[in-house]
């Protein structure tokens, strides 16, 4: 938190962290012992099990797992090699042209018939994983491009919204570029934005009880459903996560969306379902959900979702929007309205 509070404080990238780690250990590259990362097994061939919430019917063999920030993969792991003690490792991708941590991240992958530890006064040899490149974006889409749900999928054929979002950094320049407020490039600070409108998080009340109690400048409804603006929409890769849902990832390329001619490449048999993906450097993201919830979950009386970037400054920077779902017909299908009592 102390990093992020400096980063809002000055308008300046994050600082580069110094380590990273697998469950909560940085392993014994570092001497004390996010973005995207890759992990690899050496020899070892993972089977991609399931995305959460799914059943394990559908898996392919890869010797290489990409989580982005927000994300979860359940793989098992086929134990076929000669009992010896092998490394797990992972670092970063990035595909920006920023500063990054490149450092390596360790575990230990032990055979229970070739235990790990070593004579006195001798190290431990361990066999190393030949990782991906920092920006290896083909190792990236060859992942992905295999996910798949694990039966027909039921997505949304009848579209009653569609929406075109553009998400990307910005500069705001400052009246004092001296300020230690502004120590972003050139004396700026740096913002975000979703269709060139960037996200206030509300000081006092929430989103819900500015929207039922009708109070000014903290909730609208006349987000753009295009952006204002347009220029080149290529970006960098944002972990976008919608909370309250599960979409599917019907298709994804790199360049600008073609409105005519790239909804033909949809996947609507079998895509991948979410609740946070990633966009391919330069390229974009299309997802279909039905906007159903509280109709499926009857005890969250919440019907405002927040989709925002899960890149800790992105957030605070305006990388978000906030869905309002409408009520629908019958009780399970209607938000109950705020008490009466209600300060």
């Amino acid at each position: 938190m102390d990093v992020l509070r400096l980063t809002l404080f000055t308008g300046a990238a994050a600082n580069v962290s110094d380590a990273l780690t697998i469950n909560v250990q940085p392993g014994d590259l570092y001497r004390c012992s996010s973005k995207g990362m890759f992990s690899h097994i050496v020899a070892h061939q993972f089977l991609r099990q399931k995305l959460r919430y799914f059943p394990w019917r559908w898996t392919f063999a890869t010797n290489v797992i990409m989580i982005a920030p927000g994300q979860t993969s359940d793989v098992l792991l086929t134990a076929d090699q000669t009992p010896a003690c092998y490394y797990m490792a992972a670092h970063v991708y990035n595909s920006a042209n920023s500063p990054f941590d490149n450092t390596t991240t360790t575990a230990i992958l032990e055979y229970k018939s070739a235990p790990c530890s070593a004579k006195k006064g001798q190290s431990l040899k361990l066999i190393f994983p030949q990782l991906s490149g920092f920006n290896d974006t083909a190792t990236l889409i060859a992942f992905t491009s295999q996910l798949r749900s694990f039966s027909k999928a039921k997505v949304p054929l009848e579209i009653d919204e569609s929406l075109f979002f553009t998400v990307g950094l910005g500069l705001i320049n400052c009246t004092n570029p001296n300020s230690p407020r502004c120590q972003g490039p050139n004396g700026t600070r740096f913002a975000a934005s979703i269709n060139n409108v960037s996200f206030v998080l509300p000081r006092m009340n929430s989103l819900m009880q500015a929207y039922y109690q009708g109070q000014p400048n903290i909730f609208t409804t006349n987000f753009p459903p295009f952006p204002p603006l347009q220029f080149d929409y290529s970006v960098e890769d944002h972990p976008m996560h919608l909370h309250g849902y599960q979409f599917y990832v019907v298709e994804n390329g790199f360049g600008n969306f073609d409105p005519k001619n790239d909804p033909a490449k949809f996947n609507r048999i079998d895509p991948p379902e979410r609740n946070t993906i990633g966009t391919p450097p330069g390229g974009w993201v299309a997802i279909r959900f039905e906007a159903d919830n509280p109709d499926k979950m009857p005890n969250i009386n919440n019907s405002i979702w927040l989709l925002h970037c899960h890149l800790d400054s992105h957030l605070p920077w305006g990388l978000a929007t906030a869905f309002l779902v409408e009520n629908g017909v019958g009780k399970l299908q209607t938000v109950q309205p705020p008490p009466l009592d209600l300060p």
